[in-house]
């Protein structure tokens, strides 16, 4: 790993000369080699997938592993959309002049070496390294021991890749070995790596984020909340709350809690019930909402703070938005949380009052997320407030510096 980070440290270095057309002709021929290298993906995904199945992972994990033809298809066509995106490593922002004569800006620089930690989807591999290297970064991957043979499967086409554009191959490493100590020596090399990205489930993140002693940049739960204000128009409300719980549920934008003004609860709430029942939905209501429904389960103290990643959902009555803002607050986990009101005060209120990553009005939660908000792609969804928070593209993988431009000035 001590090697890894050194490689890592003056790869670089070298990144940080090298201009924008040579770090898509890397892209490029690492999307060629993938396609080339089609048959044995598959084959060595094949072979991870049976020691998945021997040692019992479950369907979902096994899910996340599989690899087909159109999952190579869409990292082929991810690493194109990447080599498309603006770069934004050189910009300088700000630039102002001075009584001095001097003129000051903010030049946008990669941050370094960033490390990755992940687990089970391959594909992660091609996301990261795509993104580490066109934001000038490089970057050391450490896949989930249950895609050893597909991530070193992707490493070589990466390698190839790398080797035709004439970058380093340490621009991207993969580590190849399982053990769970390679883990904990990358997230202390703070001589070599300037920021970990942690990318799997809440008790891998929350060990990141312990043990580290290199900056982290995480989110550990998606507690996400749609509250509907009385003024809402129900229509609006209806098809906002559904989509934010179906349309997908295993993901970290997904809403977990409904919060409902109590003047509209008995009027939207029997249409929001029979909603969710076409999508086989769970319902676990507050004491009102279960008068007003019936026949659903009594909603306990763990289900406010729960991310189910299920078709499973906490309703909950409110008396109004100071008490829906304190919910938020309490139980949240500062990810996304949406407003639906035609009320413009109560909207500027929520989007202001509300500590969290992605404060929505009128919006399903769903769309919090890189590609939906014109990054492009995405590393992953912060809710830290330093450095980045959000969706994570380019531009956070990226930092300032202040750059100075003079023509002989000197202080007196």
């Amino acid at each position: 790993m001590q090697l890894m980070g050194q490689e890592a440290r003056h790869a670089a270095t070298v990144l940080r000369r090298e201009d924008t057309a040579t770090k898509n002709a890397a892209l490029q021929a690492i999307a060629r080699h993938l396609e080339a290298s089609r048959q044995d993906l598959l084959d060595a995904n094949r072979a991870d997938l049976q020691r998945g199945e021997e040692v019992g992972l479950e369907t979902a994990l096994l899910d996340r592993l599989a690899l087909d033809d159109s999952r190579i298809d869409a990292m082929i066509e991810g690493l194109s959309q990447v080599a498309g995106l603006p770069d934004p490593v050189g910009e300088i922002d700000g630039l102002r002049s001075r009584p001095s004569g001097i003129q000051v800006g903010q030049m946008r620089v990669p941050l370094g070496v960033i490390g990755i930690i992940y687990e089970s989807r391959p594909n992660v591999t091609v996301e990261a390294a795509s993104l580490c290297l066109k934001s000038g970064n490089a970057c050391i991957l450490r896949g989930g021991s249950e895609a050893r043979d597909s991530n070193a499967a992707i490493a070589a086409c990466i390698q190839a890749g790398l080797s035709e554009a004439g970058l380093p191959p340490a621009t991207v490493q993969v580590v190849a070995t399982t053990d769970r100590e390679a883990v904990g020596h990358l997230i202390r090399m703070e001589e070599f790596v300037d920021v970990i990205i942690p990318r799997g489930g809440k008790s891998l993140i929350e060990r990141i984020s312990r043990e580290a002693r290199v900056p982290v940049i995480k989110h550990l739960d998606g507690v996400c909340h749609v509250y509907v204000d009385a003024t809402a128009d129900l229509d609006k409300a209806l098809a906002i709350a559904v989509n934010a719980k179906t349309q997908r549920y295993g993901t970290c934008n997904t809403m977990e809690t409904l919060l409902l003004d109590a003047p509209i609860a008995e009027v939207l709430l029997p249409a929001l019930a029979e909603a969710y029942a076409e999508h086989e939905v769970e319902l676990r209501g507050c004491e009102q909402t279960c008068q007003i429904l019936g026949d659903i389960v009594s909603a306990g103290e763990s289900d406010w703070g729960a991310e189910y990643l299920a078709p499973v959902l906490a309703i909950k009555v409110v008396d109004g938005m100071n008490e829906a803002i304190a919910h938020i607050e309490r139980f949240g986990s500062h990810h996304t949380d949406a407003i639906v009101t035609e009320n413009y005060t109560l909207a500027r209120r929520f989007l202001a009052e509300v500590d969290s990553s992605s404060v929505m009005v009128n919006a399903s939660t769903r769309f919090a997320d890189g590609f939906e908000y014109g990054l492009g792609a995405e590393i992953g969804i912060s809710t830290d407030k330093l450095h980045a928070r959000g969706p994570v593209g380019l531009e956070g993988l990226t930092t300032r510096k202040y750059v100075v431009l003079g023509d002989g000035q000197i202080r007196g």
